[in-house]
């Protein structure tokens, strides 16, 4: 039988509930602590977890330990402090995106990890999608050739509160770049690995701030190609569309459902390989957040055991220097020339 890993989980608002069902259904995992940060969220964690223990205090939680890992599920804001907080305990750490909302905070989790000797991972948990994670393969194994353009498209309703309204306030929530486009800056990046590091880019945004309802990037490589990524807030439902054409072929998927973390989605994956005349559909088994959190999270135990893990810290630091700088080019109205991310 599996070792168990224990858990404390840090933050039970609805997406902190998701994580708690998520390891639920891990067998090789257990929940064994939780930090609630008020009376409605500690009142449903009584709820759904009776047998496990609540606290009220972050620290006491860290303090009474009897756990391997943690996974912080709070907002943007705390992200880094957190994660700091049980490096310094001893634990793992399964950490909710964006690895922080500064450089500095990006940079301190890093030296925090390496000086614990524990590992942190950062839940990108579109990398292991059935869908998402499919399109990097084509593109890994040769199939499509070199990447030369991307277009990655999302069209949604706008962000729910969170609780306490944190994920409206700019102090909390870092932006609202770092709150999803995160997640699409990270997939070109990766999709675009064989090209290097992008060497420009340019945003556009209806308002300056931070809280923009839509957002356009273009990010430009030195070998010429590119990448357009868009983010509409003010849409319905939750649709988003990939389209990315190399040198020898092309791949097209998309995503739609009601919501974000709805369990019946409408998806779909085309490939045209190298050498063929027409696409081809790619079969998907499931696709959707609230699968690829479960996924992510088991790969992330794996992870603490191998040492191997789905994404590297620097790579989830690199989302977010680019996610700073698209700020900094909407604030400036300008072309901003990228160094080392």
């Amino acid at each position: 039988m599996a070792e168990i890993t224990k858990i404390g989980l840090a933050g039970f608002g609805a997406w902190g509930q998701m994580h708690a069902r998520a390891i639920a259904a891990i067998d090789d995992a257990r929940l064994t602590a939780v930090f609630c940060h008020g009376e409605s969220s500690e009142r449903a964690a009584a709820e759904a977890l009776p047998d496990v223990p609540r606290f009220r205090s972050y620290d006491a939680m860290l303090a009474a330990g009897g756990f391997d890992a943690v996974t912080v599920a709070v907002p943007n804001d705390r992200h880094a402090g957190f994660a700091m907080a049980a490096l310094e305990a001893g634990a793992h750490v399964i950490l909710e995106k964006p690895l922080g909302v500064t450089l500095a905070e990006c940079d301190q989790v890093l030296a925090a990890s390496a000086a614990a000797g524990r590992h942190v991972a950062v839940n990108h948990e579109l990398r292991v999608s059935h869908q998402w994670g499919k399109v990097r393969e084509i593109i890994a194994a040769g199939e499509i050739g070199q990447v030369r353009h991307q277009h990655f498209s999302l069209f949604r309703k706008p962000f729910r509160l969170g609780s306490g309204g944190w994920r409206h306030d700019r102090q909390r929530v870092g932006s609202w770049i770092l709150e999803e486009l995160v997640h699409f800056v990270d997939l070109v990046l990766w999709y675009g690995a064989e090209n290097g590091q992008p060497v420009s880019l340019q945003a556009f945004a209806s308002s300056a701030g931070g809280l923009a309802d839509t957002v356009s990037v273009m990010l430009r490589w030195a070998d010429g190609s590119t990448a357009l990524v868009t983010q509409c807030l003010a849409g319905f439902e939750h649709h988003t569309l990939l389209e990315i054409a190399g040198d020898a072929g092309a791949v097209r998927t998309w995503w739609a459902g009601v919501s974000d973390r709805t369990a019946t989605p409408g998806f779909a994956l085309a490939v045209c390989r190298r050498g063929a005349e027409a696409a081809e559909p790619v079969a998907i088994p499931r696709s959707g957040e609230i699968f690829e959190l479960e996924e992510n999270i088991r790969r992330a135990l794996d992870g603490f055991r191998t040492g191997q893990l789905v994404m590297p810290l620097a790579a989830a630091r690199a989302a977010v220097a680019i996610c700073l700088t698209i700020e900094r080019s909407i604030e400036t109205d300008a072309a901003v020339v990228l160094h080392t991310i």
